[in-house]
């Protein structure tokens, strides 16, 4: 009786995390974070500085880079899910008559999924702070990113452009 109950509980608890894992799977899922994305192709640096409309909290010093699906999707106009945008900002030092990087505010990333971000344009927002891998600053789901994004719907809400 003893052994039969223990199978049973065994049973349950088996079909307990696989129902978790059909749950999980089916919600919207994260973009994770994106590592090596500095040996992906840079496509432009930018510096924002004090009195640009994007300065809190975007002030300092940019470097966008494209994983190969979304290099080929700027080149096509057609970004096909897997393709990622990283956003690496950082802190611009006054460096005499120079500005130098600092210390590193976040990692944006943008992700295409066409299914799993719909309410996004098809794309998922996350931010990363600093030089973390895991303490996310996106909470709400990218809603707020995207609305930046809108303007630039007509190429499928990418800002960056391919420059030969």
């Amino acid at each position: 009786m003893s052994r039969k109950l223990s199978i049973l509980g065994l049973v349950f608890t088996l079909a307990g995390v696989a129902g978790f894992s059909l749950i999980a799977w089916a919600q919207p899922g994260q973009v994770d974070y994106p590592e090596g994305y500095r040996q992906w192709t840079h496509l432009k640096s930018m510096v924002i500085q004090k009195g640009h409309p994007l300065e809190n909290p975007f002030q300092g010093i940019h470097h966008v880079y494209a994983n190969p699906k979304a290099e080929k999707g700027l080149k096509s106009g057609n970004y096909e899910n897997g393709s990622v945008f990283v956003f690496d900002l950082l802190k611009a030092q006054d460096a005499g008559s120079a500005l130098a990087e600092g210390p590193r505010k976040l990692v944006g990333v943008m992700k295409k999924d066409k299914k799993q971000f719909q309410s996004t344009g098809g794309w998922g927002f996350e931010g990363f702070a600093g030089d973390s891998t895991t303490q996310r600053l996106v909470s709400d789901g990218g809603v707020g990113c995207y609305q930046c994004h809108t303007s630039q719907e007509s190429k499928d809400f990418v800002f960056s452009t391919f420059r030969k």
